[in-house]
């Protein structure tokens, strides 16, 4: 475990040193979009996050090497060189893209050719277990297509999902968190090696999510592009790939005869077939209901619109970073919940805590006015939108007071507040009430 988390905090020192290097040369490069109709921020954005991504994934893979336990992973599989080269080509198609915006079917190829690469050198799926069936071996064309199909699948549903400041970052680093608990379980406690590479390949995935993210929160200095999404999606995958269709579940040993029938002994055979969709459940909805909206609408289904699921939370009325912490909410839920279940499908107390929290996250979904106050003890701890106000001001109505409490919110966050400063205006009347919400207004 320790070499693990050196792994992880190297990739993560890595990341976050050079996002600002980064940053820098992205403006120079020009990879400053204009603000398109679909864009929920309001200023010009440096892209090209994933370059520096892609270089803490080198650092960690390189750390890993060296390690002493680590170290036999490389020795005995391919699949780190075997994602170092598919994640190198699905960089550049990303870099390109951000640059220059290269035509969606041209990065469809791309996709298709990383996953080709990988399951070449031998990260691909070999077989499958079905419920009911059993290990079901794959011949090598059935292991090639699935392999593809689920690579490409990843990838562009954490595409879709990079609509908000640290939403992508966020959701696949506790997808990554969630997976690396299940593939580290399967090497330790079952003694299954072949686990090794996905328990890998998800610490340093969290570390690249981590390091990227404090440069990546509301407001965002850096997007990490399709050079990062893309990149993530792929690690991602790629862990999936590996337990799935790499580690044999009869390995386990966990039942034998009659006890097959079992269905609370099974579902610790078939959760590697569960947990990647658990993983990308929330991105792959969104990806499927983006594809059947813009289809219906006579639409390519790659055209680019505001219907995504975050922007949704954004046209109820939830904040930008609202919005953002209920999308890691459920995504926390679904994954953690199906990692729960897998180690102990038969209590109920699991089934019963995943309802409660679900009651809980609809409830904070359908609350999109509620805004959060921190405890007097902890606002010094909490950005300024959290920290209550002073009653005095509150008491008043003192427009002046109100603006310079606002003024310690960051900008991002001015247009979340709207609602609440407006009323400070009311006891204006005539012509002076009209140039004072006209000021204000040119002001926000």
């Amino acid at each position: 475990m320790r070499e693990y988390l050196l792994t992880l905090c190297v990739t993560a020192a890595v990341t976050y040193l050079l996002t600002g290097p980064v940053r820098k040369f992205a403006i120079v490069a020009g990879a400053m979009p204009e603000i398109r109709a679909r864009d929920v921020h309001r200023e010009p954005t440096p892209r090209l996050g994933g370059i520096a991504m892609f270089f803490g994934l080198c650092a960690g893979l390189l750390v890993a090497d060296h390690l002493t336990n680590l170290s036999e992973v490389f020795e005995k599989s391919n699949e780190p060189r075997a994602l170092l080269s598919g994640a190198a080509l699905i960089w550049l198609i990303g870099v390109l893209d951000d640059k220059f915006e290269i035509d969606a079917l041209i990065k469809l190829g791309g996709q298709m050719i990383a996953a080709g690469v990988m399951v070449v050198q031998g990260l691909t799926i070999l077989w499958i277990p079905l419920p009911g069936v059993g290990t079901v071996a794959l011949t090598q064309w059935q292991g090639t297509l699935l392999t593809v199909a689920l690579v490409v699948i990843t990838i562009n549903a954490v595409n879709f999902v990079d609509g908000l400041d640290g939403l992508a970052a966020g959701m696949v680093c506790i997808a990554a968190a969630a997976f690396f608990m299940y593939a580290y379980r399967i090497w330790y406690s079952y003694g299954i090696e072949a686990a090794a590479p996905a328990s890998l390949f998800a610490a340093i995935l969290m570390g690249m999510c981590l390091g990227f993210l404090p440069h990546n929160m509301h407001p965002a200095r850096i997007f990490m592009g399709d050079s990062g999404s893309m990149l993530i999606g792929l690690v991602l995958a790629a862990g999936a790939i590996s337990v799935t269709g790499q580690v044999d579940p009869d390995l386990m040993n966990l039942f034998s005869g009659s006890e097959r029938n079992s269905v609370h002994q099974m579902v610790p055979v078939y959760i590697p077939l569960v947990m990647p969709l658990t993983i990308i459940a929330i991105p792959a909805a969104d990806l499927i209901l983006a594809i059947v909206r813009r289809t219906w609408k006579g639409q390519s289904p790659f055209a680019a619109d505001r219907g995504h699921l975050h922007h949704r939370l954004l046209e109820i009325g939830h904040s930008h970073s609202r919005a953002v912490l209920i999308m890691y909410f459920f995504s926390a839920l679904i994954a953690f919940g199906a990692l729960a279940y897998s180690v102990n499908a038969a209590s109920m107390w699991i089934v019963l805590g995943v309802v409660f929290l679900s009651a809980i996250g609809l409830v904070l979904l359908l609350m999109p006015r509620f805004t959060p106050r921190a405890p007097r003890w902890s606002e010094r701890f909490v950005p300024p939108r959290y920290r209550r106000r002073k009653a005095a001001a509150a008491e008043a109505g003192d427009g002046e007071a109100d603006g310079g409490a606002d003024a310690e919110e960051p900008a991002g966050d001015a247009e979340d507040e709207d609602d609440d400063r407006v009323p400070v205006t009311v006891g204006v009347s005539g012509v002076n009430g009209a140039t004072a919400v006209g000021h204000r207004s040119r002001a926000r």
